[in-house]
């Protein structure tokens, strides 16, 4: 009996050392296959076969991803939630058919690994480009001219119509077309990404080799370069100008009004006004025969009060019915098409602070609209716990920083929790009614920012299990922050939209930074930013079983008593059950 089992633990020592080696030699074998591969692709790259491009953002997890995991947490979810996948499948399918064959993986994060480390080792192995090399396609293209390079001043810019940033797929023509559209007479480009109007060009030139940063969108193309601008001027927009021109109403002068409005002339139609202050990049133009001013609004001219506008017009008629003059103390104003450029450059924190304030919400409650709304306001730009690679793009510079950094205003957050909350000094909580921030959040998933969930999205399964997973997120997080918040201040969605001024003014404040009253205006003029949701595509259908209205409002009335609870205002009366 012994000599048998002597035999089995001999063999199983052979058996261990022999599966050893087996293991190293898989692993090696396992290497060598990859370096080849990768060899091969880079082959493939230098002959201009690969279309793969690499960028920081795919290393880095996007927030639909994110919070898709977060959802299935016990607290807030139960197991039949929408995690989105069927719905953006596609564009992540698209995604992969552009990446070699190896960097395709079931599992998201390991492909994100992968992703970036390729793309890092491909860039390494690429042979350098000189500036020069890169200076094409500066002639006359698409529906401009190109007038040369010119150095930006970023203290006092000259094209001060901050449009839009794009740092994916920026281009001259998109650049062109966004400042035609405003009927500005000058495009300049800058970093490859960012797109500025205006009717003046920048004092001074530059060398053209110092524009030398491709277009993010167009290879072959330059797209100014560090604190340089490659301006293009573009046709003439004066019929534009008065197309796109709208009227006012008719506004009690105030007093000393060639102060309120810097600029003037003796003018004869209102044709020649709204070029005249569109030409000089002015949002408003004001009438009263026989003059124009061009300017602002401001606080001794804030444009509240419209009276009836047969004051405005060239004669009254008395009570006897026989024609008076009017008083000279009225003005017909017109909106130009020209941007209120006062509130928008932005920037970071001077300093880092030491206070971390929240800028909470649930999905879809408005909060991107919000930090539209704070930056302008503020001059600062805000951040994110996450990172949103589409807002990043259009301009938030402050998704990059990690949401700790201190260089932020305040930070974004959907989280909920006693953990995450105490994280805060103090945070800004934002309720919409959750009727509507369902249906918007929906639409974002469906369509992204600007998009509308189509009419078989409504009505498929998935709509269903998303109220069902979402609805109760709703209550808890308003509930949990309620709860755990150190110092809160509470913005409800439709207060804000009622009165912009007031309510910003408030979290202004309430973030330690000056008010300008002038600053807020500018806001209030700018209001929609670029994530409106414009067009007819939003649904006319009520997506709202009876079912999903008994649950919603359950939660609405339990999150009103916890609001008045802490003796603050309760939720607005058109939340109430329907």
């Amino acid at each position: 009996m012994a000599k048998p089992f002597f035999s089995l633990q001999k063999f199983l020592r052979r058996a261990q050392f022999f599966l050893f080696f087996l293991t190293i030699a898989y692993l090696m074998a396992g290497s060598l296959l990859l370096l080849q591969r990768s060899y091969l692709v880079i082959q493939q790259n230098n002959r201009g076969t690969s279309n793969v491009q690499g960028s920081v953002i795919d290393g880095l997890m996007p927030l639909d991803r994110y919070l898709e995991q977060r959802m299935f947490r016990p607290s807030y979810w139960n197991t039949k939630g929408l995690a989105g996948g069927n719905i953006q499948g596609k564009t992540e399918t698209n995604i992969l058919l552009d990446q070699p064959l190896w960097l395709i993986s079931r599992n998201s994060e390991l492909r994100h690994l992968r992703r970036r480390w390729f793309h890092n080792f491909v860039s390494d192995r690429e042979p350098g480009q000189s500036a020069t090399s890169k200076l094409q396609k500066h002639t006359i293209v698409n529906k401009g001219t190109y007038i040369g390079c010119f150095v930006e001043n970023v203290e006092d810019r000259t094209l001060k119509a901050t449009v839009f940033y794009d740092l994916r797929k920026m281009t001259i023509s998109h650049c062109q077309s966004a400042c035609a559209e405003r009927t500005y007479i000058y495009a300049g480009l800058s970093y490859g990404s960012e797109c500025y109007c205006g009717n003046s060009l920048p004092p001074n030139r530059a060398k053209e080799e110092d524009c030398n940063n491709e277009c993010k969108g167009e290879k072959g193309s330059v797209c100014g370069g560090v604190n340089r601008l490659s301006v293009f001027q573009l046709e003439k927009p004066v019929v534009k100008q008065r197309r796109n021109s709208t009227y006012r109403g008719c506004y009690r002068a105030p007093e000393n009004g060639t102060h309120v409005l810097p600029a003037s002339f003796f003018n004869l139609t209102t044709d020649t006004c709204l070029d005249f202050c569109s030409f000089k990049e002015y949002p408003l133009a004001i009438t009263q025969w026989p003059e124009c001013f061009c300017g602002y609004p401001t606080v001794q001219f804030n444009l509240y009060d419209r009276l009836d506008d047969s004051l405005c017009s060239g004669s009254l008629n008395d009570s006897s019915g026989s024609e008076v003059l009017r008083e000279e103390n009225y003005y017909s104003v017109y909106q130009t098409p020209m941007q209120d450029t006062r509130c928008t450059t932005r920037r970071f924190l001077p300093a880092k602070s030491r206070v971390f304030v929240a800028l909470s919400s649930f999905p879809g409650a408005g909060n991107t609209w919000v930090r539209h709304l704070i930056e302008h306001a503020t001059g600062y730009y805000t951040g994110s716990y996450y990172f949103d690679g589409t807002l990043f793009n259009k301009g938030f510079k402050g998704e990059k920083d990690h949401w700790r950094s201190g260089r932020t205003i305040c930070v974004k957050t959907h989280e909920s929790g006693k953990r995450e909350i105490e994280m805060y000094d103090s945070s800004i909580l934002l309720i919409r009614n959750p009727y509507k921030a369902l249906m918007a959040e929906f639409n974002r998933k469906c369509a992204g920012h600007l998009g509308y969930a189509t009419e078989r999205h409504w009505k498929s399964k998935e709509w269903p299990e998303f109220v069902n997973s979402y609805a109760s997120w709703w209550a808890s997080h308003a509930l949990d922050w309620l709860q755990y918040g150190k110092k809160l201040l509470v913005v409800h969605y439709e207060d804000l939209k009622k009165d912009l001024i007031g309510k910003l003014r408030e979290m202004v404040s309430f973030l330690n930074a000056p008010v300008n009253e002038d600053r807020l205006l500018c806001v209030e003029n700018n209001k929609d930013g670029n994530f409106k949701r414009v067009g007819s595509s939003q649904t006319v259908m009520d997506p709202f079983t009876q079912d999903m209205k008994n649950t919603i409002d359950g939660y609405i009335r339990t999150v009103d008593k916890a609001l008045r609870a802490r003796n603050l205002t309760g939720l607005p009366e058109e939340y109430m059950p329907r």
